[in-house]
């Protein structure tokens, strides 16, 4: 088989790369959907008054609930395949993001069967052919928004990830792991929400900011708990590679 010409350093970038790439276009694709975590968990909305006037629940994008995953990947594969193989990923990633929205929105455009408006339609006349547009033709504003704070967040982790490792060597494997991505996913969950529903949608600031503050709450939590996972990964990873050598 050819897989089997390939080098286990080479086997576990594209295993890595495979991650990263999957959850990244799944968080995007999903990430149109806003939830309430109150709600979902069978409580009252908190409807906290906040210091810039508006209150506050627990909603967020439902893309930032496999998010974390990105950003964890992407720290094992710059510790192994440096600043040069997250750039790699990022910029691919990017263009395949890219291509699924170009491909989703011509499903949009394409002439439903009758027969399947009909047998969905029910008995309250749904529409599942305009369901299926809204969810899926995401605007303008939402993949630019999207894709910028996508590119600006990885390159800000992959620099920050590469000046903590520089000062702590291999050691602290949390310190440059963890603190990247929290700086990182401020950034990214900031920026998203502003561009896509602020700048170019009909949010107010107070939505952007509730939304934005409560999907990295989301991130920072998972991102600590998920330290251990780390350590675990990077102990089975260099016993494979090991074995190569």
């Amino acid at each position: 088989m050819i897989f089997q010409q390939f080098s286990k350093r080479q086997k576990l970038f594209i295993f890595l790369f495979g991650i990263f790439l999957t959850n990244a276009i799944i968080a995007e694709i999903i990430g149109v959907k806003i939830v309430s975590i109150e709600k979902s968990l069978g409580f009252d909305p908190l409807h906290l008054l906040t210091s810039w006037g508006t209150f506050w629940d627990l909603n967020q994008t439902a893309g930032a609930l496999n998010w974390p995953i990105v950003f964890i990947v992407s720290d094992i594969i710059n510790d192994y395949f440096g600043k040069k193989g997250v750039r790699f990923i990022s910029f691919t990633t990017a263009g395949f993001i890219a291509y699924s929205f170009i491909i989703i929105y011509l499903a949009t455009l394409l002439v439903p069967a009758d027969f399947w408006l009909d047998t969905n339609r029910g008995a309250t006349n749904f529409n599942i052919n305009e369901a299926f547009s809204r969810i899926f033709r995401q605007g303008l504003g939402i993949i630019t928004g999207s894709l910028l704070a996508f590119l600006v967040s990885q390159i800000a982790d992959a620099l920050i990830f590469e000046r903590i490792k520089a000062k702590t060597g291999s050691k602290m494997i949390w310190l440059r792991a963890t603190g990247s991505t929290l700086i990182s996913q401020l950034i990214d969950s900031f920026l998203v929400i502003g561009v896509a529903f602020y700048l170019f949608g009909n949010w107010t600031i107070g939505q952007w900011f509730n939304v934005s503050l409560n999907n990295y709450l989301y991130k920072f939590f998972v991102a600590i708990l998920f330290t251990p996972v780390l350590y675990i990964a990077h102990h089975y990873i260099e016993q494979y590679l090991k074995e190569e050598n």
